[in-house]
Formats: structure tokens, sequence, C-alpha cells
């Protein structure tokens, strides 16, 4: 085996998903069996369907938001006619570019900026027989992801991550064209189709000498984004926005908000950001995927503990107040539909 392949195998940032959540399966059986019930997690988020389970309508949770943060966006229903989705863009006060994305989503998967009508009507026609969003495109340059959670009951709430994202990017050295830079770029190669498909007008550009060329404003891991550790970022005036955020959003105690913002002083101050997403149970500490700066042991560490704080939740709700657990018969019904549309999107995805 080459030594390039054989770091790629040893790389446990690109593992599958499941590497990272077999092993604490038996943990969270512990916790069901503990909480009497394998649904113990559905009571931790009531505002959102499901506590956030990853079937959950994403308008529906930008729509908890205050206003300040929500950006611009509008529902586009399966099927619905290209001239009253436009119609629709017009009265939202949404301009292009913009991002169009389905309404319930999987890491990244066709999420997409849109620069045109003609590359809406493209897109609509591939996927609109799936609901879809569309936002404004947000044009703040920098985003990151902040997990946070409140015990029920208690008044202040704790930070347990923050996860800086680094677009894919790739450095001019005034000689190269981007087609070369991308070639010979190790994160780039990863993801070779797609940013050669979305950076396929400017291929032949020569970048200047130390210019950063962004391949991708997407930020997914999967569509080659970086995630790095920002838990030194985490202080009590961060602590404070975000329990001011969660008293003003009744029912999410869990979860993980993904925000553009132009600098993080700013953050701090509440100005020039908005909040992209709202995620629930199914969210994710990302900084662990930091593969510099952790180790795959103590990803699964955090994962566990973030189990752990969902049970806590979970049954602090259910006791104090009254929110019921799903039965088992539920949990299997919820299961199925989840694979149902995963199969789905992923179809789509590959068109």
């Amino acid at each position: 085996m080459k030594i390039s392949k054989l770091k790629n195998v040893l790389n446990w940032e690109y593992w599958p998903s499941y590497m990272f959540y077999v092993p604490v399966l038996p943990y969270a059986c512990y916790l069901a069996i503990k909480s009497r019930s394998f649904g113990f997690f559905s009571a931790v988020n009531p505002a959102i369907e499901g506590s956030g389970n990853g079937l959950e309508s994403k308008f529906k949770t930008i729509a908890l938001l205050p206003s300040k943060y929500k950006p611009k966006s509008i529902f586009i229903p399966k099927n619905k006619s290209f001239n009253n989705i436009l119609t629709e863009i017009k009265t939202a006060a949404i301009e292009f570019p913009l991002i169009i994305k389905p309404d319930i989503g999987f890491r990244g998967l066709l999420v997409k900026k849109i620069n045109s009508k003609v590359e809406l009507n493209e897109y609509l026609k591939k996927y609109n027989s799936i609901n879809l969003i569309i936002q404004e495109f947000i044009d703040y340059k920098n985003e990151c992801g902040i997990f946070y959670y409140r015990i029920p009951g208690e008044k202040n709430g704790e930070i347990t991550s923050v996860t800086l994202k680094k677009y894919l990017t790739v450095l001019g050295d005034g000689k190269s064209t981007l087609l070369t830079l991308i070639k010979t770029n190790e994160r780039a190669k990863k993801y070779l189709n797609l940013v050669l498909e979305l950076n396929k007008e400017k291929q032949h550009e020569i970048p200047n000498n130390k210019e950063e060329v962004i391949l991708n404003i997407i930020g997914n891991h999967s569509k080659g984004t970086q995630f790095l550790n920002g838990n030194h970022l985490i202080s009590n005036k961060l602590n404070c926005i975000l329990d001011e955020l969660n008293s003003e959003i009744k029912g999410w105690y869990y979860g993980r908000i993904d925000v553009k913002y132009n600098t993080f002083e700013e953050l701090l101050e509440g100005k020039n950001l908005k909040i992209l997403e709202i995620n629930g149970v199914i969210s994710e500490p990302t900084h662990i995927y930091d593969a510099d700066n952790g180790s795959y042991l103590k990803a699964l560490k955090s994962i566990k503990k973030h189990w752990k704080i969902i049970y806590n939740i979970g049954v602090k709700n259910n006791t104090l107040n009254n929110i019921e657990f799903t039965n088992f018969e539920y949990l299997i019904t919820v299961y199925f539909r989840y694979k149902k549309y995963l199969k789905e999107i992923k179809k789509l995805s590959a068109n």
C-alpha cells in the first residue's frame, strides 16, 4: 500500500459515521434501560419535531429564531411552479445569488449556491420532487458551529463545542492555473469532481501570487470544509449570548447552531451574524473532526458525554415538564422513514 493511501486510511477525519457511533451504542442502550425508554431522547427539544432527529423541517426550525438572527427564507413545497417561486423570492426581497437546499437535509446533500434564474430553474427541474428551502446568501466571510445545552429548570446553559469552519481553498503562486492548483492540493483532490464542477468556468485562470481562492462556500465537511477546534473561544460572554438566544426559543434545550459572521469580535457583540440552522439531538460537536488537535478516542469520549447530556435533559423534561417519551414502535417507524428519505435524497444527489 502506498504511503499516501495509508495516510488516508489512518486519517479518522474521513472515517464513516458508524465508526463514531457504533462503539457508543452499548452506552446509549444502558441510558435507555436506565430511563426505561428507548425514546428518552425524544423529550429533549419539544419545540422541534422529533427533538431534531434528522427528519424535522429546517424551515420550521429557522422560524423559531429571533428575527434579528434569522436569514430571509421561503419554503418551496415539491412540484411548485417556477413562476410562483420567482414571485415569492421577489416578495421576500431575496436576491441572487441565493442558497437552495432540501427542507429535510443531511450532511450538505443538494445544498447549492444559485447565481441566476437559469441556474435556479435547472436545479428545480432536477430536485423539486422533494420540499426545499430558499435562503438569502449571507456574505459574511466566516462560519462556525456552536454547541449549547441547558438542563430544564436551570437558568443558564453551557457551550460544549465551538467549531471554526475553514472553506476549501487553494493558494495562488502567480504561475499555475486554478486547475493545476486544485489537482496538486491534497485536500482539494479528495473532492476533485465537486470542486472541478463548481469552478469549471475559472479552471484556466491564473490566481495571483499568494491569492487565496475559495473553491466552495458551503460549510459542510462533505463539501470539503475543514472543521477546526475553536473551543479556546468559549467564554462567559459567548455563553451569555447563547443563554439569551435559548431564552427566546422556548422548548430548545440541546443542539448546535450554525452561524455566518464577519469577525468573532462582532459576533460577541451580537453584530453582523446570521444563524443558518438550528440542529437538535442528531447534531454533533463537530470540533471532534479536527484530526490535528484531537484523537479518535477523544472524539468517542465527547460523543459519549453528549449522550449523557441528552439523557439528563430528556429525563428532566419528562419529570419536570411532563414531556412524554416516544414508544419503541414510533422509533422503528422513524428509522424506516429516515432510511427511505435518505435513499431518495442520495439518489437525487447522484443525478
